[in-house]
């Protein structure tokens, strides 16, 4: 009874099950060098060193990623002779979904397959991959914690790790998601969807929802080219183009959001760098 008449209040008052407001994201922290540095290139996470880390919280999402590289190829059938090999590979620990404490073989479930192709088809878009020949560039994210969204949380902390790592890229890719159903007899957009809210627009966790006027919406963006790169949509679409352009727009507006708060956050890394080389601060990798 508690929880049904807080969320009457807060539909009431016109914010969301999270306390949110509609174009409102979630509170997101990153933190870069988030594990020591070096230049091997191993295969194991997180005992092995890396070129790169990042630590990307989206409200109760938490995503580790790991990325070394350039290093050379393992076997020369995998070298391309005009830019860098992208390996990518997502996984997901037992404890991340809750309730779910299964292990999850990230080589054959189809989810994180899926999602591992679409993190590299992003991360592609921006790495400058022709300045690295015949080298491997290697990605390991490892979803820590999962309340909905955890791709595009995957995408900010790969992006925020290559950029850690000094990969040179065109521009930063964000992501964020947007979505739309009828809730409550009203109509509403709303960005950053959380695993409650996700599970009402999709029709998942037997939770009703997933009717022809529910959208879902992922999207990565390179907000300052305004381009995007990434746009998964699984939704029919009753109000046609114009319904996805309306949350089309509104998941741009979440990558813009999420823009800033990673800026903010490579800002600080490399402020804190520049003053560990003048000799007067000290960086802990691990003050987080």
């Amino acid at each position: 009874m508690a929880s049904t008449r807080r969320t009457d209040i807060l539909s009431l008052i016109h914010l969301r099950s999270d306390g949110r407001r509609p174009h409102e994201i979630r509170h997101m922290s990153c933190h870069l060098g988030a594990l020591p540095s070096t230049t091997a290139c191993g295969s194991a996470l997180p005992t092995s060193g890396c070129s790169g880390s990042s630590l990307v919280m989206m409200g109760l999402t938490q995503v580790l990623c790991v990325v070394r590289g350039p290093c050379d190829v393992g076997r020369r059938s995998e070298e391309l002779p005009d830019r860098s090999t992208l390996e990518v590979n997502m996984r997901s620990t037992p404890f991340s979904p809750p309730g779910d404490r299964r292990n999850i073989n990230p080589s054959t479930d189809r989810r994180l397959i899926e999602q591992s192709h679409l993190l590299q088809k992003a991360l592609s878009a921006s790495i400058l991959l022709h300045l690295f020949p015949k080298s491997k560039i290697s990605v390991t994210v490892m979803v820590l914690a999962d309340d909905g969204g955890r791709l595009e949380a995957a995408i900010n902390a790969a992006t925020l790790a290559l950029m850690d790592a000094g990969i040179p890229l065109k521009d930063m890719v964000c992501a964020c998601s947007a979505g739309r159903w009828n809730a409550g007899g009203s109509d509403e957009i709303v960005v950053d969807l959380n695993r409650r809210e996700i599970q009402a627009a999709t029709g998942t966790g037997g939770g009703g929802g997933g009717t022809s006027d529910t959208i879902y919406l992922p999207v990565a963006a390179m907000p300052q080219r305004g381009t995007i790169v990434l746009s998964q949509c699984e939704s029919r679409l009753s109000g046609g183009a114009e319904a996805f352009g309306e949350v089309l727009e509104a998941a741009m507006g979440g990558c813009q959001m999420v823009m800033e708060v990673m800026a903010a956050a490579v800002r600080e890394r490399g402020a804190g760098l520049w003053k560990a080389k003048e000799g007067k601060a000290n960086v802990l990798l691990d003050d987080w």
